[in-house]
């Protein structure tokens, strides 16, 4: 077992030798060991966690009905291929969803075949029980069909709904049977699925550790075994993958970290994925004076984003609007209106600060995550906003303090990072709607700016693509959305940042990761 005290032994070691140390295998073999930046799991079941380094156990244990191939988001429902559901049909008015379900799938630890039961279940629980939940407020009904077959009626169509909701880690299907034997606390963190891997431990201080389902509907796993462990100290976690004592690990996004790390060990992989994760600005609506949409957008063309691209290359690509551009409703430079490019311009940034009334500048208390991704890009736009007579009073605390800070409303500009989908409505219902306002008590969602509560929002144009009932017209409703939030700019979207691996060059994915959620899956990976 590699213990904290061991990787922080090794550090000195390596430290010392100028990480030249060989690549070295410490545990037994055909074991693949992954490194994430956490203190350790709170949650192995899909419907709970909170943490996102708790998804890479679950990308292991659990499945999907439907899913786009290995290492990448499914951008249209042709995207998508048959999992634990060998088929599907909707209606035309894309309300109605009928799923056949694979026979024979087993469930890990002898808990016998999945059936309709099974998956009636798992979606119940996700609309009831999740942390979640309001994700799956469309849903009015889901019914077996037999032993083998699932329907699911909702409110309005969804012709995104494999994408939307069924690819959502909340509805991965969990076995009734184990959950209803030993309850639900204990399923957190012992749960039943139909995945390659099941879990062997969880241990809330080093990790999960999984072994192979040898029951597996699907092709056989090469790998024998799956160690998810958790090292929260940078340090430690990329001196523990330089020496050989994990095979990949979560990687450091801050400028020249790649550059560093390929100069020490060339052969080093890097995945990534893109967009990664959106980089969403929220002006705090019910701060001064970021009502007044002057100041905003001052502060957008304060803000010069090509340097944000330049200085934390290669993981960083340009957005221009809260969807990035290639995802549906993103748009390119080029598309958009002029007046609502926010293109770098100082002078203009400084004329709207006067005509805002604030002609001497003005001063702005911002919190940031001491995590290297937001204190990176804050600490760049602070300098970017001084420029133009915006002083921003800059507070670097703990990634979860920083967090809790903005669910109680205290923060003014506050970063969000979030790996989202191309499903451009569950961007906005998350981001943008009146339903997800974030209020003083931490309830709500994640509309830091209280759009549509402080100032009109988005809530008629979004009922209009809850209406759409083809691919196409959805796009072009949702289109219309990102426009609206440009104009109001209640949030600006900052360039994206890919979420990064580093990999050792043994492990072969047996897939390219080029986007998709911030974890990945394992099933087809080799071990040189």
């Amino acid at each position: 077992m590699i213990t904290r005290r061991r990787f922080l032994g090794t550090t000195a070691i390596l430290a010392a030798s100028s990480f030249a140390a060989p690549w070295v295998r410490a545990q037994a073999p055909n074991t693949l060991r992954f490194a994430s930046s956490a203190g350790g799991p709170r949650n192995a079941d899909p419907a709970q966690t909170t943490q996102g380094s708790d998804n890479w156990g679950v990308a292991q244990m659990f499945e999907y009905l439907a899913q786009p191939d290995d290492g990448d988001f499914g951008q249209q429902p042709s995207d998508f291929q048959p999992w634990l559901a060998e088929s599907w049909t909707t209606s035309p008015d894309a309300r109605s969803w009928s799923f056949a379900l694979r026979h024979g799938v087993q469930f890990h630890k002898g808990y016998g075949e999945m059936t309709s039961e099974d998956v009636v279940h798992s979606f119940d629980r996700a609309r009831t029980r999740s942390t979640r939940a309001s994700n799956y407020v469309n849903i009015a009904d889901v019914k077996p069909d037999g032993k083998y077959g699932v329907v699911i009626t909702l409110k309005d169509p969804d012709p995104l709904f494999l994408g939307s909701t069924i690819f959502s880690r909340d509805v991965m299907v969990v076995s009734k049977k184990a959950e209803d034997e030993i309850g639900q606390e204990a399923f957190n963190t012992a749960p039943i699925g139909t995945g390659p891997y099941k879990l062997d431990r969880f241990d809330s201080e080093e990790g999960m550790f999984l072994s192979r389902h040898e029951d597996y509907w699907g092709d056989r796993p090469e790998i024998d075994f799956i160690e998810c462990l958790y090292i929260a100290d940078t340090t430690a976690r990329t001196l523990a993958l330089i020496s050989g004592n994990v095979d990949m690990a979560e990687g450091v996004r801050a400028p020249g970290w790649i550059d560093q790390m390929r100069a020490q060990k060339p052969g080093l992989k890097f995945d990534m994925t893109a967009p990664g994760s959106f980089n969403t600005l929220f002006f705090n609506l019910s701060k001064e004076p970021l009502q007044n949409i002057l100041v905003r957008k001052a502060i957008a063309h304060g803000i010069d984003k090509q340097q944000i691209v330049d200085a934390l290359q290669p993981m960083s690509k340009m957005s221009y609007t809260l969807n990035p551009p290639n995802y549906p409703t993103g748009f390119e430079l080029e598309d958009l209106p002029e007046d609502l490019r926010y293109e770098h311009d100082p002078d203009k940034a400084k004329a709207l600060l006067a005509e805002a009334g604030f002609p001497n500048g003005l001063k702005l208390p911002v919190n940031t995550s001491q995590r290297e991704d937001y204190s990176s890009q804050h600490l760049i736009i602070q300098e970017q906003l001084r420029a133009v007579g915006i002083d921003l009073d800059l507070k670097i605390m703990d990634h979860s303090a920083y967090h809790a800070t903005n669910r109680q409303n205290l923060n003014t500009l506050n970063i969000n990072s979030w790996s989202l989908p191309p499903i451009p409505l569950y961007v906005y219902t998350n981001y943008a709607a009146k339903a997800a306002n974030m209020t003083d008590d931490g309830t709500g969602g994640a509309n830091y700016s209280h759009y549509g509560v402080l100032m009109p929002g988005v809530d008629d144009l979004l009922d209009q693509m809850l209406q759409t009932t083809t691919y196409d017209a959805y796009v072009d409703a949702g289109r219309k959305v990102e426009l609206q939030i440009q104009r109001d700019l209640p949030m600006f979207g900052l360039p994206t940042l890919s979420y990064v691996v580093a990999r050792n060059p043994r492990v072969d994915l047996g897939y390219e990761v080029t986007g998709g959620n911030a974890y990945w899956r394992f099933a087809r990976a080799k071990l040189a």
